[in-house]
């Protein structure tokens, strides 16, 4: 026994001396708030204080921390529940798995410095990492804690109001659960095994024989899936096996699963496996998978190409040919990591007639339960999707992880069983971002009006399909860019290779692309002589416009007032630039510019979200809200509307979010689509059960609602009735669904693709080293139509975790099969890389949204890197071509060399 002394409470726990505190937190006291996200030492979400001092407790073995004192999230503490009031009032817990590790670190530093500067709270947060709030809200909350000015938290939760999220008081007590924080005490333990090789035929030797010797309950293979061995997110493309069967395409892909006690599982080593490999070629990069000689991964796929995009309006190629003024160019994207703190985790329970439970993490419960469903062999009904509180996502958890291996799992053994992936197997076997190949050429005429596009891009969707038909099919809509271009021609193709699998991320493939174009506005600027500034205010799409796929902007088109709104700043960040750089030559500055638009929700496909809502007999206000929030604050938000519908205070209403056996279906967590979409179903729900109630009262339209109890008054201009709801027959309910109109794309890509875009801006600032290579960016200032603010406060935590990202996309983050599956390795932004971020919410209405909102948190990644590119080139001369700019490709180009030539596996796309 280990004597342990927590939070003021002394302890002993039966405990290994040599595990991990965070284990013995975790495990032996049930202290789940102390998170862990990497075991390594690398995020900071197991910080505690031991002593007084933080420490990753993953690296501090149990007997080092005996007689010490340990200060722990779920501690009673004055201070740390002003730290706790403050970072609800500012936004800075999103998903909220970083939080507990950022309220110790700050817990830490208040403890020691009273009054810390800005510095001093990023240094001291920096050894906690975050990838949704892009720490800004973080540091300010400290900050306020620090000043003695934390502010109250808002009640007033009407929309427009900038309201803490509903779901956020057990994220910064740690008392909120997720995918590993809970599962039945019986629950066996499963890991998979996972090809070391990216290539490789296999087979398997006597599994019994290894079960007994390693004294394990089972090992898994593909025999024992009892249904169909495959998934995958396309309804005709299920490509992707629970378990290989002989054949593996990529390093990550699941062998076997092995099945037992923890202790049991964890000590099986890879070796003591009867596999036996037949190691073959790997095709790496698009430029190998369609040589005239490659391997034919899939029999679907001839030619290794998965899908083929295409978009034609006009004729860009004659036009490209006689125009005055023409830029072209050839990019490269890499693969990036989502880099979600919380590692894929779940447990699965078996119930009768082949039902099953599972409760895990997750973007998409309903999509999770048709593919566990087809994996069983049983009905949808069968498979119940309970998604635990989701520490992260931004598209990797579209896909399904854990969930199929679970299933089978408790299906072969009728138990219980639980999963929880390390980082490192998190970062080898999930989907990444597509790496792009893409060759862009745009014209202009004499007064700057742009008159032609085109684009052939190649992404690589790794080793299965994935989103890599979305993918393919969205970047031909966006290529061109938010701007009036007549003339388009967009072809693109998803292309198989034993790469690890891509798939959804924050964007679907427009990122990449508007690094491209957006570098090509700025070379048609540079060769009219025209201010970047200009140049894409002339060009601008707006109201009444008609866009490359043939549809009209009829409303919500606010890229002009974006674009109006930030040129005070561009000019003064230009004035700044010009009088820096005329006295210093090797730190210079430069300013970029970059714009965007984004297609909220599916591309050309019926989309739809419904909703319910339901005043229960017992006075007991629901919505039953399938939207999952993965930290975006759909809950809030939707509640919000919801609310303001209905004409009761969102405090009256409580949520059932995600559960597949008590909500109706909202769709996935996607595509900026969960506030537009399913926020219009919740507010036509809302409206529905108004209209009953008003009919129950005999009340008119602008009625007053109070709810007091099971007592539900209703005031109009004429009297006040009270409706007794314990005396009604039954609970008062209502369900609306909506389905964003849209029209089917032709073969030219001609059709209404989405019922809303978000449109947005972006100048920076940025300081390059020019002897070191490395870029600093300074500041960011941000523009974006909204449509309509329903809760500024998170609306701004969306566009700071945007902006972040995108600084990762353009300067740092390279995933590399086998090589940076790690958060050490791999490196996303800190709270001291980040650069100051203003933002100018633009609000143009969407008529089609709830109040005129729209989607918010894909539209504010989307420029951040193209804009960061055109500061270097101002401040350098350099266009980079291909990202992350990296100290040593930056150089390289400084010192006069020319990109290293990107290969165009082939142009001749066809149509």
């Amino acid at each position: 026994m280990t004597a342990l002394t927590v939070n003021g409470t002394r302890h002993e726990v039966d405990a290994d001396p040599f595990a991990p505190l965070s284990d013995t937190l975790r495990v032996g006291l049930g202290l789940t708030g102390t998170k862990e996200g990497c075991n390594a030492g690398d995020c900071g979400a197991c910080t505690v204080l031991l002593e007084g001092a933080q420490v990753c407790a993953c690296l501090v073995a149990t007997a080092q921390a005996e007689g010490a004192e340990i200060t722990t999230v779920e501690a009673d503490d004055p201070l740390l529940d002003t730290l706790r009031a403050a970072f609800l009032a500012r936004g800075a817990a999103q998903c909220g798995i970083c939080t507990p590790g950022m309220l110790m670190a700050a817990l830490d530093l208040l403890r020691r410095n009273a009054t810390p500067d800005r510095r001093a709270v990023e240094d001291t947060l920096g050894g906690v990492l975050c990838r949704c709030t892009g720490y800004l809200q973080i540091i300010d909350a400290v900050l306020d804690v620090a000043r003695g000015n934390v502010a109250p938290a808002a009640t007033d939760g009407r929309v427009g109001a900038s309201f803490p999220r509903v779901d956020g008081a057990p994220k910064v007590a740690g008392t909120e659960r997720y995918g590993a924080d809970a599962a039945p005490d019986d629950a066996l333990w499963l890991r998979a095994v996972r090809s070391p090789h990216a290539h490789a035929r296999f087979t398997l030797g006597d599994l019994d024989a290894a079960r007994d010797q390693l004294g394990l309950v089972a090992i898994l293979s593909a025999r024992d899936v009892p249904g169909r061995n495959a998934f995958g997110i396309m309804p005709d493309i299920k490509d992707q096996p629970v378990f290989a069967e002989g054949y593996v395409r990529y390093r990550g892909e699941a062998v076997l699963g092995l099945l037992g006690t923890r202790e049991a599982v964890a000590a099986v080593r890879d070796a003591d496996l009867p596999i036996a490999w037949e190691v073959l070629p790997a095709l790496s990069g698009v430029a190998a998978a369609l040589a005239p000689d490659a391997a034919q991964l899939h029999a679907h796929a001839p030619g290794n190409i998965l899908v083929r995009g295409h978009l034609r309006r006009g004729d860009a190629e004659a036009t490209l040919a006689a125009a005055p003024v023409r830029a072209d160019g050839t990019f490269r994207t890499s693969f990036v990591e989502h880099a979600y703190i919380e590692p894929e985790a779940g447990y699965a329970q078996p119930g009768e007639d082949g039902a099953m439970i599972i409760t895990a993490c997750t973007q998409a419960p309903v999509m999770d339960r048709e593919e566990t469903a087809r994996v069983l062999g049983v009905p949808d009904e069968s498979v119940r999707i309970i998604p635990t509180a989701c520490g992260g996502g931004f598209g990797g958890k579209l896909d399904v992880s854990v969930q199929p291996l679970l299933a089978v799992a408790a299906r072969v053994t009728n138990q219980p069983v639980r999963m929880v992936y390390s980082r490192a197997e998190s970062m080898a076997s999930s989907t990444k971002r597509h790496p792009a190949i893409l060759h862009a050429r745009m014209a202009a005429d004499a007064e700057g009006r742009f008159t032609a596009y085109a684009l052939e891009g190649d992404f690589n969707t790794g080793a299965y399909a994935s989103w890599g038909p979305t993918v393919a099919n969205r970047v031909p809509v966006h290529a061109s860019g938010p701007y009036r271009v007549p003339n388009v021609l967009n072809r693109t193709r998803a292309v198989y290779t034993n790469d690890t699998p891509a798939g959804a991320f924050r964007g679907f493939g427009v990122p990449q692309a508007a690094i491209a174009t957006e570098a090509l506005v700025d070379d048609l600027a540079l060769a009219l002589g025209m201010d970047r500034w200009e140049i894409r205010r002339r060009n601008a799409i707006g109201k009444g416009d008609t866009t490359p796929s043939g549809q009209v902007l009829h409303a919500s088109a606010g890229l002009p007032d974006c674009l109006d709104a930030l040129k005070a700043d561009w000019d003064a960040m230009l004035a700044r630039v010009a009088a820096h750089n005329a006295t210093h030559r090797r730190l210079r500055l430069g300013a970029g510019i970059a714009c965007m638009w984004y297609g909220c929700g599916n591309t050309a496909l019926s989309n739809p979200s419904t909703m319910r809502i339901t005043l229960a007999r017992d006075g007991t206000l629901t919505l039953f809200n399938g939207a999952v929030d993965i930290g975006q604050g759909s809950t809030t938000v939707i509640g919000q509307i919801a609310a303001d519908a209905l004409g009761l205070p969102i405090a009256a209403l409580r949520q059932v979010v995600g559960d597949t056996a008590l909500t109706p279906d909202a769709g996935k967590t996607s595509a900026s689509r969960q506030t537009f979409v399913s926020g219009r179903a919740a507010q036509d729900a809302a409206k529905a059960l108004r209209a009953r109630i008003l009919a129950l009262a005999n009340a008119g339209d602008g009625a007053r609602l109070s709810l007091d109890g099971t007592r539900l008054t209703v005031a109009d201009a004429h009297t006040t009735r009270i409706l007794d709801l314990v005396a009604l027959d039954a609970d008062l309910t209502a369900e609306a669904r909506y389905d964003p109109p849209t029209v089917t794309l032709d073969a030219d890509g001609q059709g209404v693709p989405y019922a809303t875009y978000g449109f947005a801006a972006q100048v920076a600032l940025v300081r390059v080293d020019t002897a070191l290579g490395t870029v600093k960016v300074e500041e960011i200032v941000v523009a974006q139509d909204v449509g309509r603010a329903v809760n500024p406060l998170l609306v701004a935590g969306q566009i700071h975790g945007g902006v972040a990202q995108g600084l990762g996309l353009v300067l740092m983050e390279e995933f590399i099969p086998g090589r940076t599956e790690n958060l050490h390795d791999y490196l996303i932004p800190t709270a001291g890389d980040m650069p100051r971020i203003r933002i100018h919410l633009v609000e143009d209405p969407e008529p089609e949204g709830p109040l005129g909102a729209k989607g918010v948190g894909e539209p504010a990644l989307v420029p951040t890197a193209p804009a960061i590119l055109s500061a270097i080139r101002h401040a350098t001369g350099v266009r980079m071509t291909e990202v992350p700019v990296l100290p040593h490709r930056l150089m390289e180009r400084l010192g006069g060399g020319e990109p290293p030539p990107i290969p165009l596996p082939s142009l001749a796309f066809g149509v």
